[in-house]
């Protein structure tokens, strides 16, 4: 847990932000009556990736809570939800609006979390680029969002 105080930004201010390791993008999709449809990732950033998992997410449900200590993760986010993200000294909540799909591309040691801050079942889509090693886990533990 931490005593930081939290800067509050919007996604568009967080997707602004040159002081920031994070880089924030809207994902461009395409929706009608069935719904939405985007992709998270372009072919080449796809083949850099060694890990692909699927989160879904309960109302008021935590996600995430850690850092990498090696890898980087590129997630997708259907909102709405909040994120909350732990860099040097410096904690920040950005919120994804709902029915916005946007994609955060995290360095190794940035803590991140997510809450689904909707009423419905919030997705996540993460990438990795690292393997999952039950060994060797690059995941750890950090709890700011609680």
């Amino acid at each position: 847990m931490t005593d930081l105080p939290v800067e509050i930004q919007s996604v568009a201010e967080a997707a602004a932000d040159s002081s920031s390791r994070v880089k924030i993008e809207r994902i461009t999709g395409h929706q009608d009556a069935r719904g939405s449809l985007f992709e998270p990732l372009d072919a080449q950033e796809l083949s850099e990736q060694r890990n692909i998992h699927v989160v879904i997410t309960a109302p008021d449900a935590i996600r995430g809570n850690h850092y990498h200590r090696r890898s980087v993760e590129m997630t997708a986010i259907v909102g709405p939800c909040l994120v909350r993200l732990k860099e040097s000294e410096r904690l920040r909540d950005v919120t994804i609006p709902a029915g916005e799909n946007w994609r955060l591309t995290i360095p190794p040691g940035i803590v991140h979390a997510y809450r689904n801050i909707g009423s419905a079942a919030m997705i996540l889509v993460s990438f990795n680029s690292s393997r999952h090693d039950p060994l060797d886990p690059d995941t750890v533990r950090e709890v700011i969002l609680f």
